[in-house]
């Protein structure tokens, strides 16, 4: 199987039952639902409930992936798990998801890239694929950002949902990933951030009377530098897989907002009909962004054999990335 292409053999994606409507918002903090809508395009978003671990999203994901692909979890050889909010510092989410889906035979390791989580995933299994290593890679991306959410901030609390998917990752003699870009910027590291609760700041009484552990983001920042970034990484991505963008069948930028959803799409000059979007529905699932939305493509039939898929994310780091493959 050695310089065989990688692609896709199955998908799936699971989101908590609970519904957080901008309605529901409105009765927490000083917002409404136009103003939410017309900021970014969010409706609604899934929360989980207290107590819930990301590996439990992700494992239910991950069963509905193998069942799509007919693998069995015993013929898994890696599970990598794309993820920053796992259930605990140790052992990795991935660990925990080997041991919840039955998978005895599979190595099993978390990649922290943020919202970036599930492309930094795919392209790292990738490899494995590509250099012989493996031939049956679960490659998960997963959040519950909830926790660490102030939902006394309209700022950043009506921007993000829990979620988790998966994709069964597999040689194919034609299609799969054509190309990828990855790239980081960590001058940027204070610009979307959870500061406390690691090696440097640990929990504490002061850091959580601090509100230390939610998640704080400087938005117009973000925004320029994300649509930027992206854009360029799909140009590049888009280059070296010798695709060009009228041969896109369909776009899928990171769920993080309308707003720069469309900046993205105007900036490449890809049609709105080729755009999916489903941040309405989700909010931003952070790593699950992309998979959620692949999975939704595929069951709303917008991705079909031999079509060209392109892929554009970014989140905190700064991290970024595109992908280009051929379904």
């Amino acid at each position: 199987m050695q310089n065989k292409r990688a692609g896709i053999a199955g998908v799936g994606f699971y989101v908590p039952e609970k519904v957080l409507t901008n309605r529901d918002l409105e009765k927490m903090v000083e917002t409404s639902d136009e103003w939410i809508r017309t900021r970014t395009g969010i409706s609604e978003r899934h929360i989980a409930e207290k107590g819930t671990g990301t590996s439990e999203i992700a494992a239910k994901a991950a069963m509905i992936a193998l069942k799509n692909a007919n693998v069995r979890p015993d013929k898994i050889d890696l599970i990598i798990a794309g993820t920053s909010t796992s259930d605990m510092p140790l052992p990795s989410c991935a660990c925990l998801i080997q041991e919840k889906i039955g998978a005895p035979n599979a190595a099993a390791f978390d990649l922290a890239a943020a919202c970036g989580g599930f492309i930094y995933a795919l392209v790292t299994a990738e490899q494995f694929i590509k250099n012989g290593t493996y031939k049956t890679v679960l490659v998960i991306g997963a959040d519950l950002i909830s926790p660490f959410i102030d939902w006394t901030d309209r700022a950043t609390c009506v921007l993000f949902g829990d979620g988790a998917g998966a994709a069964v990752v597999r040689p194919v003699s034609s299609g799969g990933i054509l190309s990828s870009v990855l790239g980081s910027d960590g001058r940027h590291k204070d610009l979307l951030k959870i500061p406390a609760g690691g090696s440097k700041l640990p929990a504490s009484e002061a850091s959580v009377k601090n509100g230390g552990h939610y998640l704080m983001m400087s938005g117009s920042e973000v925004f320029k530098l994300a649509v930027r970034s992206m854009s360029d990484a799909v140009t590049l991505a888009l280059a070296n897989a010798k695709v060009s963008k009228e041969e896109i069948a369909c776009f899928i930028p990171h769920q993080a907002n309308q707003r720069i959803i469309d900046a993205v799409s105007e900036r490449l000059g890809v049609p709105k009909e080729k755009v999916f979007i489903n941040v309405q529905k989700y909010g931003n699932t952070s790593a699950a962004s992309c998979i959620i939305a692949l999975c939704e493509a595929l069951q709303e039939d917008k991705i079909k054999k031999k079509d060209k898929v392109v892929f554009a994310t970014f989140g905190s780091g700064l991290v970024w990335a595109a992908l280009v493959m051929e379904w």
